[in-house]
């Protein structure tokens, strides 16, 4: 577990965990759980994958125990957690609008960073109906992946066993396909164009599962990944930096905190 020499974050934004899918990294998930200090812990949707769960046998192990575990253990070291539910544990947007023992449950919800950003959290389903066309390509698309994440499971599984580092198969073969660079793009601008609709600074998701973050016509786009390809979190800074950290807390994008403008104190969140 964390201690008083770990470094202690703003906020933190996890989404796309899929507890209960066997392509779930959770061991990888707790360890970065259990070393975490934050404010605030923000879970931007498909944590519990409840549509695998319904489908397909659960996949169920001590290490996804382990993250349960951890969230727990936040709550009681005083981490205020908001659930932002996505497409595939879609139920739990039943509960949206309440403040429950352990968590608050919004739909969709406003970040405000320390140097006054206010930034759209939101699963990112929403933009389906944008980004999707629903030809029988996509749909052999969607067939192929799952095929593509089980044959990323067992080249890993190789690469513990020769002391190898992660290294996603799945998002190699993603960057070759003109397809997919196409798809992730029209997301990326379906995003930004909503926060700008809104009149907010920028956007934080999930749900692609190809973490980023990037500043585009003056808003900020971050997405924080997921935990079954990338093994990916967004944090924030109590100065208001923005980073996109590995599931091994190394940096693999910063944004700088905004230099003008007044800053928000300890406002977090608000209902969008």
């Amino acid at each position: 577990m964390s201690d008083s020499t770990t470094p202690s974050r703003r906020a933190v934004f996890v989404s796309d965990v899929h507890l209960g899918s066997r392509h779930c990294h959770a061991a990888e998930l707790a360890a970065f759980l259990e070393g975490l200090r934050c404010e605030r812990l923000y879970l931007v949707g498909d944590i519990i994958d409840l549509w695998y769960l319904a489908q397909r046998r659960a996949s169920w192990s001590v290490a996804h125990n382990r993250v349960v575990e951890a969230l727990h253990a936040l709550r009681r070291a005083g981490t205020g957690i908001v659930y932002v539910p996505g497409n595939h544990d879609r139920p739990a947007r039943r509960l949206c609008g309440l403040a429950l023992p352990a968590m608050q449950v919004r739909r969709r919800t406003i970040h405000t960073t320390a140097d006054g950003r206010r930034l759209l959290v939101t699963h990112g389903d929403d933009y389906d109906g944008i980004t999707h066309f629903g030809s029988l390509q996509e749909k052999f698309g969607d067939w192929l992946y799952y095929r593509i994440l089980s044959g990323n499971k067992l080249l890993n599984r190789v690469r513990r066993r020769l002391g190898l580092r992660y290294w996603s198969l799945s998002e190699f073969l993603k960057q070759r396909s003109g397809a997919a660079e196409r798809y992730i793009a029209r997301f990326v601008q379906a995003g930004l164009d909503d926060a700008r609709r809104r009149g907010l600074d920028g956007i934080i998701c999930g749900h692609i599962h190809r973490p980023g973050l990037v500043q585009c016509d003056g808003l900020v786009y971050a997405n924080d990944g997921d935990w079954v390809e990338s093994l990916t979190a967004l944090v924030e800074e109590h100065d208001g930096c923005l980073r996109l950290l590995s599931h091994r807390g190394e940096v693999l994008a910063e944004l700088a905190p905004r230099t003008t403008g007044a800053h928000a104190g300890r406002v977090f969140a608000q209902a969008a």
